[in-house]
């Protein structure tokens, strides 16, 4: 029997609906709402879902308050997270009570408390606290195969055989090393590197430049996914949105490697699916 083939549609209709609610959000009556928070390094997300998951909000903002997925400006991070929590407040005329978040792999005895903080500081109750590439398969729903998020501290990998979580790992490694070697090779301060990293049409001349870095993160997946039987992997996070990062990757495993159209806002998305959980003590 043909193994089934996983199409991102159903993702990649999601996240379209997301960015459109980001432009324009849907004022309505639910009786809920479920956030997924997503305290990145590069980029603080706050995603929206009503009481039928679907996107009605979102918005998010570049900040450096997080530091290879550690919280290293706990106030800055509650600042941030309260302004957006009360700009989306405004535009859909409600209060957003109930919020999930998420970590990479591993920390959660490291970080776990002060990523609660930040969200219970920003005056939501917490519901869920889990790993960011498991948040992303609530969104992708694979059953077999490695989930992995590059955001842009740290990589996380997430393992699952038959819909189980079966390992998960995080290291350092992502898009802050990424725009380091471009601030060095350009000569421009971090900043501007991270910005010129983000658009589009830079991507063709910054892969060739990037490409150790990219089997670095290539180097990482096959040490974690290593005795697994891992038959396909699956990007996700920020750092993915770099156009041929999926061909590299592939070529150093020697795995096949997938990502949606926009790997950005999978893991927020998968946050707030995870929003309905019974509520933390």
């Amino acid at each position: 029997m043909p193994k089934e083939e996983l199409t991102f549609d159903s993702c990649n209709e999601l996240v379209s609906q997301f960015e459109a609610v980001v432009k324009q959000p849907i004022k309505g009556s639910s009786s809920v709402y479920y956030t997924g928070v997503d305290l990145g390094t590069a980029c603080v997300v706050l995603a929206v879902l009503d009481e039928n998951y679907k996107p009605v909000a979102g918005a998010y903002r570049y900040a450096d308050v997080v530091r290879d997925g550690m919280v290293v400006d706990y106030i800055g991070a509650i600042r941030i997270v309260r302004e957006l929590k009360e700009e989306l407040e405004e535009k859909l005329e409600t209060e957003l009570i109930y919020a999930a978040a998420a970590i990479p792999p591993g920390t959660d005895t490291l970080d776990g408390g002060a990523i609660k903080n930040v969200v219970q500081g920003a005056g939501f109750e917490i519901t869920a606290l889990l790993d960011e590439p498991t948040a992303a398969n609530a969104v992708l729903k694979i059953k077999n195969g490695a989930v992995v998020d590059i955001g842009g501290g740290t990589t996380g990998i997430t393992i699952l055989k038959d819909g189980k979580v079966v390992y998960v790992a995080d290291e350092p490694t992502g898009g802050t090393h990424f725009s380091l070697v471009i601030s060095g090779a350009y000569h421009i301060p971090f900043t501007e590197a991270d910005v010129f990293k983000r658009k589009e049409e830079n991507h063709k001349e910054l892969l060739p430049l990037l490409k150790p870095v990219v089997e670095k993160v290539a180097s990482i997946i096959s040490r974690h996914i290593k005795g697994y039987d891992v038959e396909e992997i699956y990007l996700v996070g920020g750092t993915c949105c770099l156009t041929g990062i999926e061909t590299i990757i592939e070529k150093q495993t020697g795995i096949r490697t997938r990502k949606p159209e926009n790997p950005m806002f999978v893991t927020p998305l998968g946050i707030a699916f995870s929003c309905n959980q019974e509520e933390m003590e």
